[in-house]
């Protein structure tokens, strides 16, 4: 019977297991080796190297009402993205609001994780912690580590022939950087692609005498600003865009996704994707395509090598007087304090039953909680893990025999070990994953039967967007709030917007009543074969 659960890490995942193991009645202590709660998301202008944080200018890809707490709605005057600083408000409010301070001992690295001798009768775990210099040992009946996949910075300086030997200027990842200071008047390379590499590369163009971003991948570039003006992700992660994916054959499916794309500008004219490539990159940055555009970025194939002063590139190009390299490459996860039986198992989050639990283990009392990527917000994902989890610790949930366990992981696992810069190609459809963990944890909405009894808040369900509210209407924790919540969403959106408030124009409320009676029968209809279908585990090419 588990009771006391070790918490490692107080990020937005330890958070949120924290306050799960409080609404199952269990008993958290979490253990966090700095000075107070945010994880990455709490600033600072020192580069430790111990300690991974955002850069100064960063701003959430996924909207507030899309990457919330499912009981905890951002407050309506909040921008729709967000600033570290703001993230780090909303923590601590749901901290406070909730009680969580209290369980957390900051200040406290956990050294050592270990079964317990008699862990195939007992499940505990021995937990050594050490704060101030004095070391403890503590017995746990479970444990959920939630350090996320943002640890250890991914530096692949043997893939670059001479940046060590040759190379005479400097070179630093991105976890190192903090603002543009340093780069004043430089020639910066960027490494990586991705949602830093895109950042940074913009950035740095302002106050750099040049700036060129290399990257060896096809690359799609989305704006968080979708038609009309609202969130990006609000109007496309949607059960019905979900419904139409699946019943349109993957080659058409993906020939419209790319027509998209390209609706904004010709990407392959600007050197970033091709649409007939079927491995590919997706970024969110509205100001990069500009860059590019006004040369403030230039963009190069995959560096060949490097000499004292410049770059050569695979296409025989090169660049001179190149003053910085910055590696905007990823990052490795690590559990140093795991046992080795255990942390040799896990190579990356699909070595993991549903990314959650390793399913070799005799008892199901150890759960990885935030590793994974998924194609929405990880915050609102990690949130749904710790339900699950703690309703299995309590006794509500069950897991599968560990080897049926196994033969799933097996099943799901890609084929291919990739670095930390391919991971975007392995990124978990947010929905398909957040309804499987749903089910799982039995708070999984039915459109079906919402239509039956709430026909208005089930179309809104399924044509509006997927937002994390809609796992609170039933089972376990569900939450009186939640049917306001997904019904004022758009409302709470347009909010922090009216600070200049124009004459109103004739109301579309009564024109989308109408909409949504015509699409009764319609919902119905793709409710009933969306239910019947199979749920996919990770889509390669899912955004």
């Amino acid at each position: 019977m588990v009771r006391r659960v070790a918490v490692i890490g107080a990020g937005a995942a330890g958070l949120a297991s924290v306050k799960c193991c409080l609404d199952e009645g269990l008993e958290p202590t979490c253990f966090e080796s700095s000075e107070d709660i945010g994880g990455v998301w709490r600033y600072t202008d020192s580069a430790d190297h111990r300690r991974v944080t955002v850069y100064r200018s960063v701003v959430t890809n996924t909207s507030k009402e899309m990457s919330c707490f499912s009981d905890f709605p951002f407050p309506e005057d909040f921008p729709n993205y967000l600033s570290h600083s703001l993230i780090l408000e909303y923590l601590r409010m749901y901290a406070r609001n909730f009680a969580l301070l209290q369980h957390i001992r900051f200040q406290t690295t956990v050294l050592s994780l270990k079964k317990r001798p008699d862990f195939t009768t007992s499940g505990q775990w021995e937990v050594v912690t050490e704060t101030g210099g004095v070391h403890e040992a503590h017995i746990f009946d479970a444990v959920m580590v939630c350090t996320g996949h943002y640890q250890e910075p991914y530096l692949p300086l043997a893939a670059f022939p001479g940046i060590e030997s040759r190379f005479k200027g400097q070179r630093l990842h991105s976890q190192e950087y903090r603002d543009v200071q340093a780069f004043q008047g430089k020639r910066v390379l960027v490494i990586g692609i991705g949602n830093t590499g895109g950042d940074l590369s913009v950035e740095l163009s302002r106050v750099a005498a040049k700036v060129f971003l290399s990257t060896r991948s096809n690359t799609w570039v989305i704006s968080r600003i979708s038609k009309h003006g609202f969130p990006f992700d609000m109007v496309s992660t949607t059960r019905f865009n979900q419904l139409v994916e699946w019943l349109l054959p993957s080659a058409l499916s993906r020939r419209i996704r790319f027509r998209k794309f390209n609706s904004w500008f010709n990407h392959t004219n600007y050197g970033l994707a091709s649409s007939k490539s079927s491995k590919f990159n997706m970024i969110i940055n509205e100001e990069l395509p500009f860059c590019l555009l006004s040369g403030a970025v230039v963009l190069k194939p995959n560096v060949k090598e490097f000499t004292e002063s410049s770059a050569v590139f695979e296409d025989g190009t090169t660049e001179e007087n190149i003053d910085v390299v910055l590696f905007a490459t990823g990052y490795n996860f690590s559990f140093p304090f795991l046992e080795d039986s255990v942390r040799s198992t896990i190579d990356n989050n699909h070595s993991l039953y549903r990314c959650i639990f390793p399913p070799q283990l005799e008892k199901p009392t150890l759960a990885i909680v935030g590793l994974i990527q998924l194609t929405g917000s990880i915050m609102v994902g990690s949130e749904m893990q710790a339900r699950w989890v703690t309703g299995v610790f309590a006794g509500w949930n069950k897991l599968p025999p560990p080897s049926r366990m196994m033969a799933e992981v097996l099943k799901m696992k890609p084929p291919v070990k990739r670095n930390p810069s391919e991971r975007e190609n392995l990124k978990l459809s947010f929905i398909s994953y957040m309804d499987k963990i749903a089910a799982c944890a039995g708070v999984k909405p039915s459109v079906l039967r919402l239509l039956l009894t709430d026909p208005q808040l089930a179309l809104a369900i399924f044509f509006g967007p997927c937002s994390p509210y809609q796992y609170r209407l039933v089972g376990r924790g569900s939450w009186s709030g939640a049917r306001a919540a997904i019904l004022t969403q758009w409302q709470r959106t347009l909010k922090p917007l009216r600070t200049r408030v124009l004459g109103d124009s004739s109301s579309s409320s009564s024109g989308w009543c109408w909409i949504c009676l015509l699409a009764l029968p319609a919902a119905l209809t793709a409710g009933f074969l969306f239910s019947k279908r199979p749920q996919p585990g990770w889509s390669p090419w899912a955004g």
